[in-house]
């Protein structure tokens, strides 16, 4: 199943991944969807508010700008890609705090608290092993195995009643890993506690950090509120969409700082690249131009500040 998704596509790939070309595909920002807006207007504030604050946050804040840059060299991806996802989030999902302080105040937070990865009495630990997730039992690397997990729930449990217990019709993420409210992420990259889990491998491989574990929620929540974890956390999600998009739709979206960021705001890159590979393949046997990787809202914003994003890593705008 998920060997199929990875290999999706490479039967049209060329020599060389196409590079997408920076900026944005769309002249107009895609609409905005209407729960980021209802937010927006509930908090009593404005994107533009939000970006303001978010940009003025990463400005003020050498140290902080110091880390994105480390940390994107130790992944191999230019810092702008960590900034869009940062300004992404904090623009359209919640606002930004005011100092870097507060993200680790609230990190440490979570130590206190008793909180479980459970649905309805049942923990998570306990419905992986359920006997429809024994397939995933063969892949090791946290990202395919729990990636496998994601998809085994969409298709047998999402929306459908299971041995008399109904299940929601929900993401996988937000019916067993948002304890407090649905729709929740944290920290300043405002990652899910399932993505954390998904990106755990290459996390300890790359930066050092110690494996998160599903029956550990304490130690998956600090993860992600602490900054000088959880920007490991947001430049392996985003490695992992370029990689994805290299292997399996043979485009190189490294360039281009609206896509990996529209990716960081959705998700499911294999599948996403896996569909755009056969949409394309499909084009091509028409004679038609393929189509490229296109920003979402979120993206858009992020190619049309880029110059001034940009100067925030690279030291210019002062």
């Amino acid at each position: 199943m998920i060997g199929l998704i990875l290999t999706a596509g490479l039967a049209d790939a060329a020599a060389a991944a196409q590079l997408v070309p920076p900026g944005n595909r769309n002249a107009e920002q895609p609409q905005i969807p209407g729960f980021s807006a209802r937010r927006t207007k509930a908090a009593q504030t404005t994107f533009e508010a939000k970006y303001a604050k978010v940009y003025q946050l990463l400005q003020n804040d050498g140290r902080l700008r110091a880390k994105i840059r480390e940390v994107a060299s130790a992944y191999r991806i230019a810092p702008i890609h960590i900034v869009g996802a940062i300004v992404g989030e904090h623009t359209y999902n919640v606002d930004a705090y005011d100092r870097l302080q507060t993200y680790y105040v609230k990190a440490a937070s979570y130590f206190t608290t008793s909180f479980s990865f459970s649905h309805d009495g049942e923990s998570i630990d306990d419905f992986i092993s359920r006997p429809e997730f024994a397939s995933c039992g063969n892949y090791t690397d946290s990202y395919t195995l729990w990636s496998c997990r994601e998809s085994i729930w969409d298709r047998e449990f999402r929306g459908k009643s299971v041995n008399g217990k109904r299940f929601p019709n929900d993401r996988f993420s937000a019916v067993f890993f948002q304890p407090f409210y649905a729709g929740q992420t944290f920290g300043i990259g405002q990652i899910n506690p399932l993505t954390a889990l998904q990106m755990t491998d290459l996390v300890k491989r790359t930066s050092g950090f110690a494996p998160l574990d599903h029956r550990q929620p304490r130690e998956v929540y600090q993860a992600i509120m602490d900054p000088d974890i959880s920007l490991a956390y947001v430049a392996a999600t985003i490695k992992t969409s370029i990689e994805a998009y290299r292997r399996i739709a043979d485009f190189d979206i490294s360039k281009n700082p609206g896509v990996t960021a529209t990716l960081y705001n959705i998700g499911n890159p294999e599948a996403r690249a896996a569909r755009l590979a056969a949409e394309n393949h499909a084009r091509r046997a028409k004679g038609q131009a393929i189509k490229l990787p296109e920003e979402n809202y979120y993206g858009w914003l992020v190619n049309k500040k880029r110059d001034e994003l940009e100067a925030l890593v690279s030291g210019t705008e002062f």
